[in-house]
């Protein structure tokens, strides 16, 4: 796809802040909040940057990205699922938008506030929240194959809506193909004859995929900050006090016992703040000023691998073939959407009596 930029699936990566949004919820992806690239009519010049540099920002994005799924599940162990996230998210938003004010950026207006709440309600509580309600359930390597699919439904949300894009003929088989894949993850038994993934649990994930479609295509049309990390913090921020206030509403509070949180979930909600959101962040906004969209977009392709690696190895996660298979359909369908120019907007319908 012709300039465009990969929306970050759920689990935590980068959200739809962007000119033209394909694919994490994580990473989530998580699934994440796509940093604010302007719409330019003529192509924008690369700044240049040490090699070295731009190598580790990859690995970072790669890595880190692919990594919050295995945070997610270590975090939801002893820590409430919307309360974790809110939490994450509220402390990481708010530091960025501290630095970029003591930076001298201005103070958003009243409408890019309303923007960044719409948008923090589709891509942070009901994405990424879901995402991290869902891993309680599903496995992690499960759930960053089912929320690789995100693309397709962005595809899919901006083919329908007024003045939409039409898919070609090829992306139109990379939609049936990883909706293929979506349904032999979600029938898929294992030896015993049991599903290999929770219903319910892969519904929420679902739907969030669908929520961070639906932001990511509004948020191309919506008022945002010039400063990118600006739009981000304010995305995290609004998304998050909407995650404690779920939280708050589910009830979560009562069950949440912090002397009863485990060494591990203290370490992963650090992991998922610190890292996932701060470090990752930066480097993904680092990058779409030095490098090209087509090649940072490829995070979306080694996250979920990376994610299914780790559950495997620290999880102990052992996926049955059918759901692996099923993940290779939705990847290879993700690059059949992603690497296909779209074709012009579709005409809107004449209204009845011209």
């Amino acid at each position: 796809m012709s300039d465009t930029l990969t929306d970050s699936l759920p689990g935590g990566k980068p959200m739809a802040f962007s000119s033209d949004a394909a694919g994490g919820i994580g990473a989530g992806q998580e699934h994440g909040l796509q940093p604010a690239a302007q719409e330019h009519s003529a192509p924008r010049t690369l700044k240049p940057a040490p090699l070295a540099l731009i190598i580790a920002a990859f690995a970072a994005v790669y890595l880190i990205w692919g990594s919050t799924y295995l945070g997610i599940t270590l975090a939801v162990q002893s820590i409430p699922p919307f309360l974790m996230a809110g939490g994450r998210f509220v402390l990481a938003g708010g530091f960025l938008l501290m630095v970029m004010r003591g930076r001298g950026v201005p103070w958003p207006s009243r409408r890019e506030w309303i923007s960044a709440a719409v948008i923090g309600a589709l891509l942070i509580l009901a994405g990424n929240g879901g995402v991290s309600w869902a891993q309680g359930k599903v496995a992690s390597g499960i759930s960053a194959l089912i929320v690789a699919s995100v693309p397709l439904w962005i595809m899919l949300v901006d083919w329908l809506r007024p003045r939409g894009v039409r898919p070609s003929g090829l992306v139109l088989l990379g939609l049936l193909a990883g909706a293929a894949g979506v349904v032999m993850i979600i029938l898929t038994r294992d030896s015993h004859g049991h599903r290999a993934t929770d219903p319910a649990g892969a519904a929420v994930l679902l739907v969030s995929s669908l929520c961070w479609a639906l932001g990511s295509v509004y948020s191309r049309h919506s008022p945002k900050p010039a400063s990118a990390l600006t739009g981000v913090g304010m995305q995290m921020l609004a998304g998050g006090l909407l995650q404690l206030l779920t939280g708050l509403l589910l009830g979560e509070a009562h069950r949440f016992h912090p002397l009863q949180v485990t060494a591990a979930s203290a370490w992963a909600f650090v992991y998922l703040t610190a890292v996932g959101s701060l470090v990752g962040y930066t480097a993904y906004v680092w990058l779409l000023q030095v490098s090209t969209p087509a090649r940072v977009s490829t995070y979306a392709y080694v996250n979920p691998f990376v994610a299914v690696l780790l559950g495997h190895l620290v999880l102990k996660e052992n996926l049955p073939g059918p759901v692996l298979l099923a993940g290779v359909l939705i990847l290879v369908s993700v690059v059949m959407i992603t690497r296909t120019p779209r074709l012009q907007p579709k005409a809107l319908p004449e209204p009845e009596g011209l």
